[in-house]
């Protein structure tokens, strides 16, 4: 399995801004798409930013303008930047990676391997 370590989640106001981080671990994430994906408490995954090994980005409609995905293959490492937050958003934040995937699609699929994840949390 294509495990992470993902960090950065916290608790954070309405409008604010948190930057995530996901480490592969155990493997070398040069050659893979690598999504960004949500959890919350009720409901499944669900996609939010994907970005492929060119560096191509998707993300959901719900996050356009707000969130940026980022890669730095030197540090094995993709990032998301969160800017004004929404209650919405809030969620366990996990990644995945994919090869020979659509990123559309693989924003869409659900059934990777979810480790550990990182907490995020928007409330006043």
């Amino acid at each position: 399995q294509l495990d992470f370590v993902e960090s950065g989640g916290g608790l954070v106001q309405p409008g604010g801004s948190l930057r995530l981080s996901c480490v592969a671990s155990g493997f070398t994430l040069d050659y893979y798409s690598i999504g960004w994906f949500r959890q919350v408490p009720g409901k499944g995954h669900e996609g939010v930013s994907c970005i492929s090994s060119d560096g191509s980005t998707y993300y959901a409609d719900s996050v356009k303008g707000r969130f940026t995905v980022s890669r730095d293959n030197a540090k094995n490492t993709v990032f998301l930047q969160m800017n004004v937050l929404k209650p919405e958003d809030r969620g366990v934040y996990h990644c995945a990676a994919d090869r020979g995937v659509r990123l559309q699609t693989m924003c869409t699929m659900t059934s990777y391997y979810w480790g550990q994840g990182t907490q995020v949390t928007v409330s006043s």
